[in-house]
């Protein structure tokens, strides 16, 4: 990782924003990972405003 990323990890340490440089990237992962779910909700939304979804009545439907 470049020195200045390195240095901008401890310093939000440091700053008492994150318990360790771990904690940072555990958080970084999460957040990462929540941008996606949420991206690909609203490509669902955008798919069932074209009318490209299908109401499903039970389980069996998903087959």
């Amino acid at each position: 990782m470049p020195k200045d990323m390195v240095s901008f990890v401890k310093k939000e340490v440091k700053a008492g924003k994150y318990a360790s440089v771990s904690e940072f990237f555990r958080a970084l992962l999460r957040d990462y990972e929540e941008q996606r779910v949420l991206a690909d909700l609203q490509e669902s939304e955008r798919e069932l405003r074209a009318g490209k979804g299908k109401v499903l009545r039970s389980l069996k439907d998903l087959r």
